[in-house]
């Protein structure tokens, strides 16, 4: 299950995952923002904030999740991924490699610091 909202203000969606990845968590993800995109153009970023990768339900989850990554990561400028989880600086650069949107980890210390750093216009 994921917990979302979308700060229509600032163009931001904010995640949190609470436990293993389902296959509608990205479904539901997609209801969320694709209005928003399609009235805006796109979303100043995406912050996931999770203190440990809780994993995928099934491979069913994993392929949703790739899913909606192919298709929305050309209208997203920013994702901060917010864990302690040694996957947060790996997931940074290998995804760097296949999405346009600019990735950044932060510990979950930095929650506040993730936020300004999505906000920050170039």
């Amino acid at each position: 299950m994921l917990k979302y909202t979308l700060d229509t203000e600032h163009g931001i969606l904010f995640v949190q995952p609470m436990d293993s990845l389902q296959e509608d968590d990205f479904a539901e993800l997609a209801k969320a923002a694709d209005p928003y995109i399609e009235q805006t153009g796109g979303l100043a970023g995406i912050l996931i904030e999770t203190p440990t990768f809780p994993g995928w339900e099934g491979l069913g989850a994993m392929a949703a999740h790739f899913r909606f990554v192919r298709d929305h990561h050309k209208h997203i400028k920013k994702v901060a991924l917010v864990t302690d989880s040694a996957l947060g600086k790996v997931a940074e650069q290998l995804a760097s490699h296949f999405v346009s949107a600019e990735i950044r980890h932060f510990p979950v210390a930095g929650l506040d610091a993730a936020k300004q750093w999505v906000m920050d216009r170039p």
